[in-house]
C-alpha cells in the first residue's frame, strides 16, 4: 500500500466515516469530520504508525485540511 493510501486510511479511521477515501479532497473541518479531539488523536496515530511527530504548533488547518493535503504534507516530513 502507498503511503498516501495508508494516511487516508489512517484519517478515515480517525473520522469514522468512509468518505474520506471515495474523496480525499474533502474539507475535513467544514464537513465536521475532525475536531480538535480528532486532530489530536491523528498526530498521536501519525507518529506512532510512521514515526512521524507533527507538533501541533505546526498544523494549520488551511494547510491540513483534506487527506489529500495531509498526506503532501506527511510525504514532506518524511
Amino acid at each position: 500500500m502507498e503511503f498516501k493510501d495508508q494516511v487516508i486510511e489512517l484519517i478515515a479511521e480517525i473520522c469514522q466515516d468512509e468518505v474520506v477515501k471515495e474523496n480525499p479532497d474533502i474539507n475535513l473541518f467544514d464537513e465536521a469530520l475532525l475536531d480538535s479531539f480528532g486532530t489530536v488523536e491523528l498526530l498521536v496515530q501519525i507518529e506512532e504508525r510512521f514515526g512521524i511527530l507533527v507538533p501541533i504548533t505546526e498544523f494549520d488547518r488551511d494547510t491540513w485540511n483534506t487527506p489529500n493535503q495531509i498526506a503532501i504534507q506527511l510525504a514532506d516530513l518524511r
